[in-house]
């Protein structure tokens, strides 16, 4: 009986371990597979693949570029940047650091990144969605950093045509 008992929770043991770690292991695998498709997005930005870099977002996605105007639905975007990416290369952009986390149920993932491109240090943030199994954009927002140091200067410079915008807006 003592063997028998000893037996049992040495299989319960050995299947809580080995569960554990697979849960650990299968974020990380995600996490990797997330950073892939960011890394993808990136390159083939750079290289002007038109066809591989759309094909990373969902057919329901937005793009929120760094222009308050730039709100974009997959077709959208594509229509602003098929000129770019038809020129050669369409915008070069380097991940510097970037933080991935998920939902409990794993079939979404949010990320935020500092970038290194043409227009300095900006931030993409957004959201992926696992879709069968390959993890599509749902949500890319886009973002250039401004120094606290010159953020007033900035303000200067941008006021008087965002406060055209934000009259627009306005009900």
């Amino acid at each position: 009986m003592r063997k028998r008992l000893l037996f049992i929770c040495t299989i319960i043991l050995v299947n809580f371990f080995v569960n554990a770690q697979q849960k650990g292991f299968d974020e990380n695998v995600q996490k990797k597979n997330v950073s892939r498709v960011l890394d993808d997005l990136n390159s083939f930005a750079a290289n002007a693949d038109f066809k591989n870099y759309f094909n990373l977002f969902a057919e329901e996605s937005t793009f929120i570029g760094t222009d308050a105007t730039e709100i974009w639905n997959k077709k959208k975007f594509m229509d602003y940047a098929k000129p770019h990416f038809d020129g050669g290369k369409a915008w070069t952009f380097k991940s510097i650091r970037r933080n991935i986390t998920f939902s409990k149920d794993g079939k979404y993932a949010w990320f935020d990144e500092i970038l290194d491109t043409q227009m300095k240090i900006c931030r993409g943030s957004g959201v992926l969605e696992k879709i069968g199994n390959q993890w599509k954009i749902r949500q890319y927002v886009l973002s250039m950093a401004i120094p606290n140091e010159v953020s007033n200067e900035v303000i200067n410079i941008k006021s008087a045509i965002e406060e055209a915008y934000l009259e627009k807006l306005k009900p």
